[in-house]
């Protein structure tokens, strides 16, 4: 594997590890992305990779090179692996061009025209980073970090600061990148459908333990357990013969009648349909429709038993 951790521990009271023997790998030109609640361990794991943290045990590898184990540790500044912030700290006092080539090895101003272009900062060179959109100026992070031709790519929540109108156009715009230049990555966010969009594998972590690892898709379908089922999206819960099940909003439809009656609380306009919240045998539930409901409304709503999600008993609490 390209990027290989194993029994990773992190902590700074003995008794109460951050990261508690982390086990994963990556392929090369893989973008992972990382979600967990805040205090997690999604920060320290970053810091962990990068060398800005030495690890009490485990180990970390890169690219076939041991970056720290019980008897090596690479300093941040040799470990080829780029890091972007989401606040963008570009030198207010260098223009763009500068910003992307300071200290830049003479190795790598070959690919200088290349990343320029394929960021598509062509326009920009001469500004300086007050006179650039939060778009452009993440645009300008990525080359600067991309020139360099690191093994490993760290993204730290790294649209939180850009406009929604501009998000998803951005959003696309580095997926293209990265995989233009097969730069393997890790991204950490806390927006799930920037994980659910990009990510070739998503791994979720709670209080420094690996939940879940996987393919998107298949941990959107089929999650490891109650927590990493609410990560990736709401659910509603229900009963059938004493037993508790989930079902994901997408999945419910309106019928013109059935056993479950829904009593309509709220209603939002969401572009091309409507989120409609409601209780169904005192539990509270959500779902689409494609034209608006009236509160108070009682509308009947069916689903398949095939997209039931069923969970041992103690995630009963978790749902409350």
């Amino acid at each position: 594997m390209y990027l290989e951790v194993k029994n990773l521990v992190k902590y700074y009271s003995e008794n109460n590890p951050v990261i508690k023997k982390l086990n994963f790998s990556v392929k090369k030109g893989e973008i992972i992305s990382f979600l967990g609640e805040s205090g997690s361990g999604k920060t320290t794991f970053l810091k962990c990779i990068s060398g800005l943290e030495k690890i009490n045990s485990g180990s970390i590898s890169l690219n076939n090179n041991i970056l720290n184990d019980n008897n090596t540790f690479i300093k941040p500044q040799n470990r080829k692996i780029g890091f972007v912030f989401q606040d963008y700290p570009l030198f207010p006092h260098l223009n763009l061009i500068d910003n992307i080539t300071f200290n830049l090895k003479p190795k790598y101003f070959k690919k200088l025209d290349y990343m320029i272009s394929l960021t598509g900062l062509e326009s920009l060179l001469m500004r300086y980073p007050h006179e650039l959109s939060g778009g452009e100026q993440q645009r300008a992070c990525i080359a600067r970090a991309l020139i360099r031709e690191p093994d490993l790519l760290l993204l730290d929540e790294p649209f939180s600061n850009l406009d929604s109108n501009i998000k998803l156009s951005m959003r696309d715009e580095i997926y293209k990148i990265i995989k233009e230049t097969k730069t393997t990555t890790i991204l950490v966010t806390h927006d799930i459908n920037d994980s659910l969009n990009i990510a070739d594998r998503i791994l979720i972590f709670k209080a420094g333990v690996l939940q879940q690892y996987g393919d998107p898709v298949n941990m959107y379908c089929e999650p490891a357990n109650c927590y990493c089922a609410k990560v990736l999206g709401d659910l509603n819960q229900l009963e059938i013969e004493d037993k508790t099940y989930y079902i994901r909003p997408e999945k419910i439809k309106i019928v013109e009648d059935s056993n479950f009656k829904i009593l309509v609380e709220k209603c939002f306009f969401q572009g091309k349909e409507y989120k409609i919240f409601g209780t169904l045998n005192g539990y509270k539930w959500q779902f689409f429709s494609k034209k608006p409901l009236n509160k108070n409304e009682q509308i009947s709503i069916d689903y398949s038993s095939e997209d039931l999600i069923f969970f041992d008993s103690f995630c009963n609490n978790f749902f409350v």
